[in-house]
């Protein structure tokens, strides 16, 4: 129910609390009379931001270019490049806001990656949301196809549904996931050739720690049929897709050799100052490459938002380069 009311609760904060709590510090620090003017220019410039983040904030996108290098890939897929992108939320850009989800297809495109992937959240509440943007999100091209997976937003779990309406939302948004052209991978993998060299994507359904997050994700049914074992040579390289980043150290790391992890969901919190974020209080992993030993996780710090709202932290595509190191 929260997402319901994420908005309205934003700007309440923002135009009601927060020059209020000014109010109380500026007087409390200050004689009334440069309480109140200390007040007026703290508001002001709250207003200012709140503005910037509404309009300009949120209208901005960065291509973020990234490699990763591993002595497990194969040698046909040196250079191959993976573009990512996250928490579409495209259930935000429509009227006035429908050309930045178009310049989003038109950029992803341009790139000319080998594989798009796309990490989860590409509505907010409802599956209708997809079904308006269609058309659009069909145009995503890549030589070796479109890869998704869901995020915590593509379920049905922020609605008051009973348990036969949230299965058939669910179904729902899973068939406008595939109509779109995507592969969606619902705790299962695919295998992508180059001449005789292999890799594997996976892609897994989300899991999260917090316990309103889903918990539908099985890293042993996603790699079931690979072989394991702890020679690299005999193992496949995977780049696993999971939507919440909090699963590679809880699951991923332990329970299986995936070398390369895409997620999303922190949004980069959708704030940042001097590169640091407040989501950092809550997620180890929240934006950008993070490794562990030779594996590593990309979190991207996502495309939209259920609120259209971005103040230093722009929205992303990220074309993830793989590299074989020369040894």
């Amino acid at each position: 129910m929260i997402a319901r009311y994420a908005i309205p609760f934003f700007l309440f904060m923002g135009v009601v609390v927060t020059p209020l709590l000014l109010w109380l510090l500026c007087r409390w620090l200050l004689p009334r009379k440069a309480a109140i003017r200390s007040t007026v220019v703290a508001t002001l410039a709250v207003y200012g931001l709140l503005w910037y983040g509404f309009h300009t904030g949120f209208e901005q996108l960065e291509v973020q270019h990234v490699e990763y290098a591993s002595k497990e890939l194969p040698a046909a897929f040196d250079g191959y490049r993976i573009l990512q992108f996250s928490d579409a939320h495209v259930g935000t850009f429509t009227g006035s806001r429908q050309w930045m989800l178009r310049r989003a297809v038109e950029t992803i495109n341009r790139q000319q990656a080998d594989m798009i992937v796309f990490t989860g959240d590409l509505q907010n509440l409802r599956p209708s949301e997809i079904a308006v943007h269609r058309s659009l999100l069909r145009q995503l091209k890549a030589r070796d196809g479109v890869y998704a997976v869901l995020g915590n937003h593509d379920y049905p779990m922020y609605l008051p549904l009973t348990e036969a309406e949230q299965a058939d939302s669910l179904r729902l948004t899973k068939q406008l996931f595939r109509s779109l052209g995507w592969t969606l991978l619902l705790n299962e993998h695919r295998t992508v050739q180059r001449d005789s060299d292999s890799i594997v994507v996976a892609g897994m359904e989300d899991w999260g720690t917090a316990e309103r997050m889903p918990h539908e994700g099985s890293v042993a049914k996603t790699l079931a049929g690979l072989p394991g074992g702890s020679e690299a040579a005999q193992r496949p390289f995977i780049v696993m897709l999971q939507h919440d980043p909090t699963c590679w150290r809880e699951h991923i790391l332990p329970e299986s050799y995936a070398q390369l992890t895409l997620s999303g969901h922190t949004h980069g919190g959708q704030v940042a100052l001097f590169g640091w974020s407040p989501v950092a209080l809550n997620y180890t992993e929240w934006g950008g490459m993070t490794y562990e030993g030779s594996r590593a996780i990309y979190v991207s710090t996502g495309l939209g938002g259920l609120i259209p709202f971005r103040l230093g932290q722009p929205g992303e595509v990220a074309v993830i380069t793989l590299k074989k190191p020369n040894i």
